[in-house]
């Protein structure tokens, strides 16, 4: 059996779960391999900047490192912002269901949240709240976000800043993604 029998899901015998389940297995291992390779294709992302998106991963994952942060967290430094390709308007939702499997509940969290903490340094240019982050005063991980936006994120706009390349980054997610999954 190569292929399942069915044309509908609840038409699926053992069989053919069976061999499902064995080719999302190797599909789930190589799920670093395809984060590599899409994150290093953000090179032609979000005009305006004077860096690409990949430019800003890098240094903001090259900041976690040289500031000793554990490896989850420097691949989440990384991955952070890899939904602003293809949700936009949630990105940093859409990074956090990426790494959800794989990471702490506080790592989860940060990258979750970024994008309203993030919102403190703009928001009020463009006639928002830049306060938006205050909600979450009193949480666990409230100041840790801060620290991520502020050490970390925020500042990784810089081209004259010498960023480590994708190629030193993928022992660092191999790894993160070889876990086994929490149950988070």
């Amino acid at each position: 059996m190569k292929e399942v029998s069915f044309l509908q899901m609840k038409d699926g015998t053992k069989e053919d779960y069976l061999l499902l389940n064995k080719h999302e297995k190797k599909f789930i291992e190589n799920t670093p391999d395809r984060l590599i390779k899409f994150i290093s294709g953000l090179t032609k992302t979000l005009d305006g900047y004077k860096i690409n998106r990949l430019e800003h991963s890098l240094q903001t994952a090259t900041r976690a490192l040289n500031d000793k942060a554990d490896d989850e967290m420097i691949v989440a430094a990384l991955l952070h912002d890899i939904g602003d390709e293809l949700a936009p308007l949630n990105h940093a939702e859409y990074a956090a269901a990426v790494i959800k499997p794989y990471v702490t509940e506080k790592t989860h969290w940060i990258v979750e949240k970024h994008g309203e903490f993030q919102m403190y340094y703009y928001a009020h240019h463009l006639g928002g709240n830049k306060n938006q982050r205050d909600k979450y005063k009193g949480h666990k991980y409230y100041q840790d976000t801060i620290n991520f936006c502020e050490n970390w994120d925020q500042k990784s706009f810089d081209p004259n800043f010498k960023s480590l390349s994708l190629k030193e980054f993928v022992p660092f997610v191999k790894k993160i993604f070889s876990r086994k999954p929490y149950s988070n």
